[in-house]
């Protein structure tokens, strides 16, 4: 008879995992945002935004919902209030003149963002069948890395995120990810590990049969 297979709790590798799967998504988006923020995103908003290498453009969940992270003085319009643009918590801008930034912001590099985020999510599927591997963990590690980017947007923008659009985005990257990458983690156990013996009556019948044999 074969041993039977131990699996044990190793909070080492489990921990390792999740930092690799985060490390990894980062740098994805960190590899996409900025180039296609140069391309697509208007310029002068985008400079008072800190640029399109700026990290908030990844960490901060305002700049994906498209809404403005400048702030203002209370009591005057909306629009003149904006004094300046903050982000990080640092000042990058400050006033504006009639050819300058005007204080809205661009409704493409919301976009951009958030179709960098969904091409990160399907290279995460990738890094999960390369690095998590078995189908039952695949959903664990896709939502502790969804939370974990909350957690970290939350605290980076000082708000926690209220706009709908970027959690339709972080809920469709997520699904698909999940479904993806299990579907294909039980497809390669199929493959190359899984022996699926004969129901119990078929056995029945092949014993008997040699047994007749021999009589």
């Amino acid at each position: 008879m074969a041993p039977l297979r131990q699996s044990s709790w190793d909070p080492v590798l489990l921990i390792s995992q999740i930092i690799s799967l985060q490390t990894l998504h980062y740098l994805t988006l960190s590899l996409l945002i900025p180039p296609l923020l140069t391309v697509f995103a208007e310029s002068t908003s985008l400079m008072y935004e800190g640029g399109a290498a700026n990290v908030g453009m990844v960490m901060d969940w305002r700049e994906m919902a498209g809404q403005p992270t400048v702030r203002g003085v209370q009591g005057e319009e909306r629009w003149s209030s904006y004094y300046g643009a903050w982000s990080g918590g640092k000042r990058v801008g400050s006033g504006w003149e009639d050819d300058q930034w005007d204080g809205r912001t661009d409704p493409i590099r919301g976009w951009v963002i958030a179709v960098s985020w969904l091409i990160a999510s399907s290279a995460d599927i990738y890094y999960l069948y390369t690095l998590v591997r078995r189908p039952r963990l695949v959903l664990d590690f896709a939502l502790t890395l969804a939370f974990n980017h909350l957690v970290l947007t939350t605290y980076y923008s000082a708000s926690i995120p209220t706009s709908l659009f970027f959690w339709l985005v972080m809920i469709a990257g997520s699904t698909c990810t999940v479904i993806i990458a299990e579907q294909l983690c039980v497809k390669r156990e199929m493959t190359e590990g899984l022996v699926i013996s004969a129901p119990r009556h078929e056995t029945d019948e092949m014993e008997m049969g040699g047994l007749l044999r021999r009589d």
